[in-house]
């Protein structure tokens, strides 16, 4: 069995934003392997499936990024499986709009969804599948590019893309992963996806657009500390009900 994860934020404000190209990725996943319908599990949806006989689950973090490996790691223990049975499909700004690259363990490269799992599962050596989504060209903008959607124009294409994607994973079913990056390349050629450049802002154009970036950032700042006290209290509440239930249970077995 392996588990694939797709990084992103739940709610439709996030849906086409180039942080959530990973939910992107599994939901076309499932769509066209004809997958179980989601349902709610591990502080995320899950889908069930085969691809060329490999049972797959498909799981969708609704965690928030920062907080992924608390819905990561709860499914890698329940069924037992090591890092080399798990995939994460992510966006990834060092590569261009439209490439992709297929890599096991590593740096996180300053992403949080990965630095979550790595933290809380013990080591970094799980496969990523590195979505390319192409950088803004200045770090004090990179918030706000990730946070932001897919322009318009390349929305077709980006379908296309995740087509082409959905299709050749079987690579990764096959214990091939590194064969999904040739697979997709092979396709380059014939599409309309291009890399794509953004327009390069300056002066007051560019000061705006990092005020909005830092005021972006305070607000995401806030949703995940909002969302890790909502699981850490939801976690000390498990732990209680499971202490008072050994100690109910101690109680019984001392009176009978």
């Amino acid at each position: 069995m392996q588990l694939w994860v797709g990084l992103g934020n739940p709610g439709s404000n996030y849906r086409l934003h180039r942080h959530n190209i990973g939910f992107m990725a599994l939901d076309r996943i499932a769509e066209r392997h004809g997958f179980s319908p989601w349902r709610a599990r591990f502080n995320g949806e899950v889908a069930e499936g085969k691809i060329d006989g490999e049972s797959i689950l498909l799981l969708k973090p609704l965690t928030f990024m920062n907080l992924s490996g608390r819905s990561v790691v709860p499914a890698m223990q329940f069924y037992k499986l090591s890092h080399e049975d798990i995939f994460v499909f992510h966006d990834e700004m060092d590569l261009p709009w439209g490439k992709c690259r297929v890599k096991k363990g590593g740096g996180i490269a300053g992403h949080n969804g990965l630095r979550s799992i790595r933290d809380l599962s013990g080591k970094p050596d799980y496969w990523r599948i590195r979505l390319g989504v192409g950088h803004p060209g200045d770090r004090a903008l990179v918030v706000s590019y990730v946070m932001g959607n897919f322009p318009e124009d390349q929305r077709k294409d980006l379908s296309t893309w995740l087509d082409y994607l959905s299709d050749e994973c079987s690579a990764i079913a096959q214990g091939k992963p590194d064969m999904l990056a040739t697979k997709l390349a092979e396709h380059a050629s014939h599409w309309a996806g291009a890399p794509v450049k953004e327009k390069k802002l300056e002066g007051a154009a560019l000061e705006k657009a990092i005020r909005d970036a830092k005021v972006l950032h305070e607000k995401e700042k806030k949703i995940v500390e909002k969302q890790k006290f909502i699981f850490e209290h939801q976690a000390q509440n498990s732990d209680n009900a499971l202490a008072n239930a050994l100690k109910t249970a101690r109680k019984s077995k001392t009176s009978n």
